[in-house]
């Protein structure tokens, strides 16, 4: 079973904690990348930001979805969108997401990103270590290390806690 974030307490942050967050993130990165790859969706917009703040023109994405843990018991995620082999071999690629939870969406793609031939590293805007399912692992680089759940200002509130998720899920194969 997965660590539950049921019983952590929520911060909700402002864009100004997103930029300070950024900013203690920057002076962490040594030499250049020849790309980033932001993680859907949470991953997009600090992914943005440091694309436009280091002058990254390589710029791809990846959408991964696991199956929830009450639909299935399968721990392999299915990939929805992800770059070619070619767009990432032999290139050092930062990943970037909101958050490190439990890690798996981060590494799934940190595996994929390095068995195309690339240098993976991965940044975040916070490391949640106590849900960290990689014992002596964590990402490359973070902003911050929490306890909390990040409600971060681009996530907009559910309309109703109780609602059925209706979005159509992707096939898994």
């Amino acid at each position: 079973m997965f660590p539950s974030t049921d019983d952590l307490e929520r911060e909700y942050l402002s864009w100004n904690d997103i930029d300070k967050l950024v900013d203690h993130l920057l002076p962490q990165f040594t030499g250049e990348f020849d790309g980033l790859l932001t993680i859907t969706r949470g991953g997009l917009i600090p992914g943005g930001y440091l694309v436009e703040l280091m002058g990254i023109e390589h710029v791809l994405t990846a959408s991964v979805h696991f199956a929830p843990a009450h639909e299935s018991k399968m721990a392999w995620p299915t990939f929805v969108q992800f770059p070619s082999d070619p767009l990432l071999m032999g290139r050092r690629i930062l990943i970037v997401d909101d958050i490190w939870g439990n890690g798996r969406t981060i590494m799934f793609v940190k595996g994929r990103v390095t068995a195309a031939g690339a240098r993976a590293e991965t940044a975040v805007l916070h490391y949640r270590p106590r849900s960290n399912l990689f014992r002596d692992t964590g990402p490359d680089y973070y902003g911050a290390i929490t306890d909390r759940y990040i409600v971060y200002p681009w996530e907009l509130p559910p309309i109703m806690d109780t609602a059925t998720d209706t979005r159509p899920r992707p096939p898994i194969n």
